[in-house]
């Protein structure tokens, strides 16, 4: 375990973008933070900077507006950061991948930045809280 993610896989900090979610992936990141599941006591937090988050986690389709969004995000954050990519519309595009409104899947805009990003799926519309606990899991295990 190298120095620079010791403290990424102890207590990742991260920060939630939408880049065009429907809410649902939303209400099911924010229970995860509630006293039923209360992922702080593993250190995972919501911060409000990506200059001090360790992990992003994103929801819904990469839409055109949002793109550019998301990459300025993305290059703000520390490296290495760690992508969740949460929910099928994140994933693939989902029920509206042939919309007007998508530009491309989220992990394509990330990887033309940093081609070796280390990007976790959690597909399902929405995914169960347990199963992003599960994606987070294995995610930071593998650094």
């Amino acid at each position: 375990m190298g120095w620079k993610t010791w403290g990424l896989k102890r207590s990742p900090w991260v920060y939630h973008v939408n880049v065009g979610a429907c809410n649902n992936c939303d209400i099911e990141i924010l229970e995860l933070l509630t006293p039923r599941y209360d992922v702080e006591r593993f250190g995972i937090v919501l911060v409000g900077s990506p200059r001090h988050a360790d992990a992003l986690l994103v929801t819904g389709i990469c839409t055109r507006q949002a793109e550019p969004r998301l990459r300025a995000v993305y290059e703000q954050t520390p490296k290495p950061c760690v992508v969740f990519l949460i929910g099928a519309c994140a994933c693939t595009g989902g029920i509206f991948r042939h919309g007007y409104g998508m530009a491309r899947p989220a992990d394509e805009a990330i990887r033309e930045i940093d081609p070796g990003a280390i990007i976790a799926y959690v597909p399902g519309c929405p995914p169960k809280p347990e199963a992003m606990i599960v994606g987070a899991v294995k995610a930071l295990a593998a650094l």
